[in-house]
């Protein structure tokens, strides 16, 4: 009976330990992974959030920073870094993004609603 419990307790902690993200967005598992680890810390000010943005036939996931001075980081979809399109001392990134040809369709994907 002893080693029946064992087992059951090893398996439901195991079942619980490999529980998927709960979060029902349409982003890669990188940029998913990305926003568990905000969740994971303290709320910011202002809260986080997660843009997509498609140009160029390319998609890219746009993470605001958490304040003042700090670049907002727009990312591939394998969550390398491509550029800061904005934020900085001068609020006008790291000069570093593309020249975008064509519009670019931005899209909220997730915002922290934490209070």
């Amino acid at each position: 009976m002893k080693n029946i419990l064992t087992f059951l307790t090893i398996g439901i902690f195991t079942l619980l330990s490999c529980e998927k993200s709960d979060l029902n967005i349409d982003a890669p598992t990188c940029i998913k992974d990305k926003i568990e680890e905000i969740m994971n810390n303290n709320l910011t000010n202002p809260p986080t959030q997660v843009w997509k943005w498609e140009v160029d036939g390319e998609t890219y996931y746009y993470i605001t920073s958490d304040c003042c001075d700090q670049f907002n980081n727009l990312y591939t979809e394998n969550c390398t870094i491509l550029c800061a399109p904005d934020g900085g001392i001068t609020g006008n990134g790291d000069g570093n993004c593309p020249d975008f040809t064509s519009e670019i369709n931005k899209t909220l994907v997730w915002k922290d609603n934490r209070n």
